[in-house]
């Protein structure tokens, strides 16, 4: 093993302990030791050759930083940068199991796809509930597109022609990804602080509730539309008075008082009462048979 590898080593251990905050993460791995090509081609070559884990770790060691670097070019789209450079790690380590020293290039080269494509599985994963981007047309323009806009305004058909000739897509895919991308998430339930408008459009308002049974909706309606005929039976069997102080105080949109009621008949309050109960009774009465 080299100096140099030795110093790397030793930088490694002490990068073992707690790091804490993501700062001190970025001030640790930013102070080890960058291999040389001669450096880096011995280790790969032992881990290549002869499986060596030690070899392995040195070199994913020796380019933290990189993807550190790598990963803050995605801050913009609002996850958590410590994430992204963990999601940039598990790619730098499949770049070192997959990386051939006798392809003549350095691993850095090598390992930037591998990064990247982590980086990017990641964003689209966790950037939006719903994925944005299946294909391979989409995901080119969900990286890409806001990049190429030159101000938060719809793109015009011109803009939307370039972008698309320089993306290599329609100008279909762009103009659907740029409305996906303009779009919102939608929560499934109204939020405990939403007004009327805000809630309105939530799922939940409009789709049946999953222990619905369509055979006791049909039931349930079938019942309901006999007793309203049944109903109408039975007031039609009370006098005018009677029928008229129960379709008053329980059927109109606007229901009224007793003393509403007894000042229109020029009676007491406890009369219409009276008239009332008589009139419940004989509808119960009439509707049970």
């Amino acid at each position: 093993m080299t100096g140099n590898a030795l110093v790397l080593k030793s930088q490694s251990l002490a990068l073992d302990g707690p790091v804490g905050s993501l700062d001190a993460y970025v001030e640790r791995v930013s102070s080890i030791h960058v291999l040389s090509r001669e450096e880096e081609l011995e280790l790969a070559k032992r881990f290549h050759d002869h499986e060596d884990l030690e070899a392995a770790r040195l070199l994913v060691l020796s380019h933290l930083r990189f993807v550190v670097h790598v990963a803050r070019g995605y801050m913009g789209y609002g996850l958590p940068v410590a994430d992204l450079i963990q999601e940039g790690n598990v790619g730098l380590m499949k770049a070192v199991k997959r990386f051939d020293p006798d392809m003549g290039v350095r691993l850095v080269s090598f390992a930037i796809h591998w990064i990247r494509a982590e980086i990017h599985e990641y964003v689209i994963r966790n950037w939006r509930l719903v994925r944005v981007a299946t294909t391979k047309a989409q995901r080119k323009l969900f990286f890409n597109l806001r990049r190429l806009k030159k101000n938060l305004a719809w793109l015009s058909d011109e803009e939307t022609n370039a972008v698309a000739g320089e993306l290599g897509v329609e100008p279909r895919e762009v103009r659907e990804m740029e409305q996906r991308l303009a779009a919102r998430d939608l929560s499934f339930d109204p939020a405990p602080d939403a007004d009327e408008e805000e809630g309105i459009g939530s799922p939940s308002l409009y789709l049946p509730s999953p222990d619905l049974d369509p055979a006791t909706a049909v039931e349930q309606e079938e019942w309901n539309g006999a007793v309203a005929d049944s109903l109408t039976t039975a007031l039609g069997k009370l006098d005018v008075r009677s029928r008229a102080v129960v379709k008053a105080r329980w059927l109109a949109d606007d229901k009224r008082t007793l003393q509403d009621l007894a000042d229109e008949y020029g009676v007491s309050a406890e009369r219409i009462r009276q008239i009332e109960a008589t009139a419940i009774s004989k509808l119960r009465t009439a509707m049970a048979t």
